[in-house]
């Protein structure tokens, strides 16, 4: 098993998709990357803190890639944008990955630059070290499955699931 904390706007949108992947057996929505310890989700909103909302996703390579997990991560999510996922604004929404290691470094550069070939270039996703990565409030996790009338979960993260679902069709898990 292997996790990947990523970040690329709204958490609920990337915890929606990787539940849908075969392979994938956990995703927690959480905070990473910001210097307050335990910060709450209002205080990260602030754009104080440097926290990104980011999911910590678990997966087994021998059911799914690594680079399915990534591919899909750039396929989710518009990883030219700075700072920002359509109207979600701010550093709370940047794009970026956090690694564990030099080994998970490596393996996250090489994604960035698939996406970057794929985006026709302007790809502005960070690498950073993972630091501290702190366990978003309970409502906010499978905020998806839990709301799915939800104005958000329908206008943003649907058609997100859905686009992730088309291209990697073979690791989505049977209804």
């Amino acid at each position: 098993m292997q996790t990947f904390v990523l970040a690329g706007g709204c958490f609920w949108c990337l915890d929606a998709v990787y539940r849908t992947l075969n392979g994938v057996s956990d995703v927690v929505s959480g905070y990473t990357g910001g210097t307050v310890a335990n910060p709450s989700y209002e205080l990260v909103c602030t754009g104080t803190t440097n926290h990104a909302e980011a999911v910590a996703v678990t997966f087994d390579e021998t059911v799914i890639p690594a680079d399915i997990i990534l591919d899909a991560f750039f396929t989710l999510h518009d990883p030219r944008q700075l700072n920002r996922q359509g109207a979600d604004i701010g550093t709370q929404y940047r794009s970026a990955m956090f690694y564990s290691d030099d080994e998970q470094k490596a393996v996250f550069e090489a994604a960035i630059a698939r996406a970057d070939d794929i985006w026709g270039g302007g790809v502005v996703t960070t690498l950073e070290p993972l630091g501290e990565f702190y366990r978003a409030e309970e409502y906010h996790q499978d905020f998806f499955a839990k709301n799915p009338g939800q104005g958000y979960c329908l206008a943003v993260a649907l058609p997100k699931v859905n686009k992730v679902r088309k291209a990697f069709g073979e690791y989505v898990r049977a209804a």
